[in-house]
């Protein structure tokens, strides 16, 4: 039952994606918006997450409406996969290398809504996109799937890696924290009961 299919729409952006948890890592990504499109193929193969998105959105005004929105659809389809999140692993970290960078990545799904970004993305831009929208992206994630994420930078210059890497990183701890872990498959991952 780990799998879900959402719409989401307004005057700026609509989306339908679908998520399996339980997945092999492909993935069909249309957002309007070639680098995000790249990046989720990234975070869905190395997550091992089924993904499918497809968005119409107001890139002619600029990226920041798309990104966001798939940002926060891709939450809400992570705390709707998840259920009472009864048996997962609950977190997650890595250190990545991606060639010169290096990324630190860790989740907890506690049920409450932080992130902590520290990538220090050197230049404005990755071709087309406005790096700024990394933060942007990561911040609609978060706080509709209820979880404290943390991306750091520990070294690196080149940004095209930087957000690479963050954007593989969180696949893996994602994948990590949401794993059923088989000690603990029929409870609750907290002294309180629940992870809410």
């Amino acid at each position: 039952m780990r799998k879900v299919t959402l719409e989401r729409n307004t005057l700026e952006t609509q989306i339908r994606l679908s998520l399996n948890l339980d997945g092999t890592g492909k993935s069909e990504i249309d957002t309007g918006v070639g680098f995000l499109d790249h990046m989720l193929t990234l975070f869905a193969s190395h997550g091992r997450f089924d993904l499918t998105v497809k968005c119409t959105g107001d890139t002619y005004v600029d990226d920041h409406h798309t990104v966001e929105d798939i940002g926060i659809a891709l939450g809400k389809a992570f705390y709707d996969a998840l259920g009472d999140k009864k048996g997962i692993c609950r977190y997650g970290d890595i250190v990545l290398p991606m060639d010169e960078t290096l990324i630190l990545a860790a989740v907890d799904f506690s049920g409450r809504s932080h992130l902590g970004f520290m990538l220090d993305i050197p230049t404005q831009k990755v071709g087309t996109f406005d790096t700024e929208l990394v933060e942007e992206f990561f911040l609609g994630f978060v706080r509709p799937a209820a979880c404290s994420l943390h991306i750091r930078k520990l070294d690196g210059k080149n940004s095209h890696h930087i957000i690479e890497g963050a954007f593989k990183a969180v696949g893996r701890v994602l994948r990590q924290a949401v794993a059923i872990d088989p000690l603990f498959a029929n409870e609750i991952p907290s002294t309180k009961g629940v992870l809410a």
